[in-house]
């Protein structure tokens, strides 16, 4: 998605599942902890109905809509965290892995240790 969006303009916003049909409404928007980038949105999915999260980075901005790549059913049966509160790193990994979504690694790449060879154990030859 969009990174340079303003997370508060998605708010109200409709939102469509891959195939066109309409999900729900944008209740908020979270961002990332470490780098302040919208990561997840919270959709309302009807009048009496809670919200469901759905990932901001595959989603796309298309003609003042949310269109998120993903069925309808499985938004519906995310997880429920409610809204208005913080979404722990378990929290986000367990809708990392309900969307079948590799985990964002933070920070950067770690660097692999060099092979050393440190001879024979005493008795080896």
């Amino acid at each position: 998605m969009q990174t340079d969006i303003d997370p508060r303009s998605l708010i109200g916003r409709r939102a469509f599942d891959r195939d066109g049909t309409r999900i729900g409404t944008v209740d908020e928007v979270y961002l990332d902890d470490a780098t302040g980038t919208p990561e997840w949105a919270a959709v309302r999915t009807g009048l009496f109905t809670r919200d469901a999260f759905v990932p901001l980075e595959p989603s796309a901005l298309v003609d003042g809509r949310l269109e998120v790549p993903f069925k309808k059913s499985l938004i519906k049966d995310a997880p429920d965290f409610g809204v208005g509160r913080h979404l722990s790193p378990e929290q986000e990994l367990q809708l990392y892995h309900h969307y079948g979504m590799d985990v964002p690694r933070s920070g950067p790449e770690p660097v692999p240790a060099p092979e050393r060879d440190f001879g024979a154990r005493p008795g080896e030859d």
